[in-house]
């Protein structure tokens, strides 16, 4: 049997051959905007100058391919976060930044980056960051407890 032909890009040249790439990202660091393998997102190619606060970015460390928000620009680069996270991402350059998430399509409905909707949810979630970050490290802790209580009930 011959095998399929299949040809594999990478995200850089996606974005550089066709302008934008569109698929569903892996990972929870993005909740609750982005929903593991479930939500699709567009990320149109990075234009040249600077990136906006509460934009969403498709950058690279290493070699690994990382979707966060901008939560401050600083002179020389970025503060970029998860909005499921407690780390801060600092240092990030306009080098690094492949792309801008412009849309996500959740169940069918468009939700462009500048809808009225998504945009109070980028002010609510990203402005009380340090009471998110409070929230985030007790859910964690409670979870945490949860599953050492869980290996001690019998049958568990």
């Amino acid at each position: 049997m011959k095998e399929p032909s299949v040809t594999y890009r990478s995200f850089e040249e996606l974005l550089q051959n066709d302008g934008y790439l569109v698929y569903t990202n892996v990972g929870c660091s993005m909740m609750p905007l982005l929903r593991q393998r479930r939500d699709i997102i567009e990320i149109r190619k990075k234009e040249p100058g600077r990136c906006k606060k509460y934009d969403v970015v498709l950058y690279k460390r290493g070699e690994k391919y990382i979707l966060h928000r901008i939560l401050r620009v600083l002179p020389d680069g970025y503060l970029i976060a998860g909005d499921h996270t407690t780390f801060l991402e600092r240092d990030i350059t306009d080098a690094q930044i492949l792309g801008v998430m412009k849309r996500v399509i959740r169940d069918g409905k468009d939700i462009p980056a500048d809808d009225p909707k998504y945009l109070l949810y980028v002010h609510l979630w990203c402005d009380f960051y340090p009471v998110r970050m409070i929230i985030l490290r007790v859910k964690r802790r409670i979870i945490g407890i949860l599953r050492g209580v869980k290996r001690w009930l019998p049958g568990a």
